[in-house]
This record gives C-alpha cells, structure tokens and sequence, in this order.
C-alpha cells in the first residue's frame, strides 16, 4: 500500500469558496479516475484555512498510471484553470507514506 497524504492551505476566507468549486468541478473527476480518499477532511483546530485528502494505491506503479489518466482528462485540466483563476491556494504539501511492517 501506498498512502498519499496532501495538505492544502487557503487564503484565509477563501476555503469554503475554494472546496464548494473543488465539489462541483474537481471531486467528479478525480473519483473518476482515484477512487475513493480514505479521507478527505477540513482542519477544524490549528490552521483552519486547510484541508487534507488521503488516497490510497497498491503501489507507486497504481499511483502513476490512476494520475496521468486523471491528469489527461479535460474536466481536470479545465478544474485546475478554474482553480488557478480564482487564486484560493497558498500552499500544497505532499506526503507518500508507505505503512510500517507492524501496522495490518
């Protein structure tokens, strides 16, 4: 298993303009081509102006190959030109974890 673990932080004011565009635009066509996040969930203490989503591969082979398919969809090309137009994100932080041999 492989984990992808991002953390995104947003202009403060501007997360809930930046996940209501993320829900109509981006959330169909990622599932389309990920699957389901184990998780996807705004901070509620610490620094509310982000959110983390996790997606989970079999291997960093799986990774690559679900990625650039959703990377090469229209509808995902057109999400990020909406996102960067309305300039919400500050920052995007990305974690690959692979699970420890202890850990089921």
């Amino acid at each position: 298993m492989l984990y992808d673990h991002r953390t995104y932080v947003c202009r403060p004011g501007t997360i809930k303009k930046h996940l209501a565009l993320y829900e109509q635009h981006g959330w169909p066509v990622q599932r389309k081509h990920l699957g389901e996040p184990l998780l996807y969930a705004a901070t509620e203490t610490g620094d509310v102006n982000s959110y983390v989503h996790i997606w989970v591969y079999e291997s960093a082979g799986d990774r690559e190959s679900k990625r650039a398919k959703l990377q090469a969809d229209p509808a995902w090309q057109n999400y990020l030109k909406l996102s960067a137009e309305a300039g919400y994100l500050i920052s995007q932080n990305n974690k690959l974890l692979k699970p420890t041999p202890f850990f089921g």
